[in-house]
């Protein structure tokens, strides 16, 4: 998830993916699934809690 100075990675990759994406290489779109794992998995967790305790 890091570096977070001057702005996070992850939020430059998605302004960048937000802008059209061009000139992204495969290392750039392995970076954003690097990156951007972690995030997808705590919603994937807290989504599957949440669920949980509905049933």
């Amino acid at each position: 998830m890091a570096p977070f100075l001057p702005e996070p990675h992850i939020w430059g990759k998605l302004k960048w993916l937000a802008g059209g994406a061009t000139g992204m290489q495969f290392q750039d779109w392995f970076d954003v699934l690097l990156h951007g794992s972690p995030f997808i998995l705590l919603l994937r967790f807290a989504f599957l809690k949440f669920t949980n305790k509905l049933k």
